[in-house]
């Protein structure tokens, strides 16, 4: 099996009901930290991690997003007339950022479902699964760690973040055997346990590597409770048949799916400006005055 990462996956049909009511017309995935939308972040990441194309799963009311990384003649035109060279080489940097392709998630059936509808396209070769909830504000790309295990092991890998014990629930947790600081062989995995039942406090966010025999699996597993397939739920299949790895990468993860994690994510990111660091740290100082 080949061990280049060339295609990524982005799940993005959710409907983001933590947001509400501003995702009621607006993509969740298009929501702005500072002056660029949550997906951006994650494309560039994809990008910079060296891949070739991304698929973005989509569903109703996401054309905001197809349309944000097309090119936009008007808008392109109208900066050129009046010459604002800055910001027209920014706009057509995101239509020129990597090759993408869409496919249609008709229901909202859960992430398992949605990184399912990319089979055909993905085809025959191992992939990466972003979510743009996540974050990661890194030196290195978080996805360009986790192919370099991949390239080294073989085996799928899973992103790993510490969470406190009493968020459990909301995570799929893993339990493992330690490799080294960062690298873990993944024995076991549960879909938001209570925190008394936690195996850990090890928790999977929104970066995978996977490999192509998972589609089979998701094919075939069953939807939960609410009607959803788990992507956790496949995961533990596929644990039983190959190794899996988690990894602890190195960096800063926001929840930026939930509203607090959010507002963190847009005033550290806005501190990290150059145009904006100064004059913003300024006026929050005068908040705690």
């Amino acid at each position: 099996m080949q061990r280049t990462i060339r295609k990524a996956v982005f799940p993005v049909a959710g409907l983001g009901t933590r947001f509400l009511p501003a995702t009621k017309a607006l993509p969740k995935e298009m929501l702005p930290l500072v002056d660029k939308p949550l997906v951006q972040y994650a494309v560039e990441e994809a990008r910079d991690s060296g891949l070739d194309q991304i698929l973005l799963v989509t569903g109703r009311g996401k054309n905001a997003i197809e349309d944000h990384f097309d090119v936009s003649f008007e808008l392109e035109a109208l900066l050129g007339v009046r010459g604002k060279e800055d910001l027209l080489a920014e706009v057509q940097e995101i239509s020129q950022m990597i090759e993408v392709a869409y496919v249609r998630q008709k229901q909202a059936l859960g992430l398992g479902h949605a990184i399912l509808q990319a089979r055909q396209i993905v085809g025959n070769e191992p992939f990466a699964v972003l979510l743009a909830d996540d974050v990661i504000d890194a030196e290195r790309p978080a996805l360009r760690q986790m192919i370099e295990v991949f390239e080294g092991r073989g085996n799928p890998v899973l992103a790993l973040c510490e969470v406190p014990r009493q968020d459990t629930a909301m995570y799929g947790i893993v339990s493992g055997r330690k490799i080294d600081d960062r690298l873990t062989e993944v024995t076991g995995m549960v879909e938001k346990p209570a925190p008394e039942q936690a195996p850990s406090n090890h928790a999977i966010i929104g970066r995978y590597i996977l490999t192509p025999d998972i589609f089979e699996i998701l094919a075939s597993t069953p939807p939960d409770h609410r009607g959803e397939i788990q992507i956790t739920d496949a995961l533990k299949t596929l644990l039983g048949r190959r190794p899996i790895d988690g990894y602890a990468f190195e960096g800063k993860r926001y929840d930026a799916g939930d509203k607090l994690g959010f507002l963190k994510a847009t005033v550290e990111l806005a501190l990290k400006r150059e145009d904006l660091g100064a004059p913003f740290r300024e006026y929050l100082a005068t908040l705690t005055r």
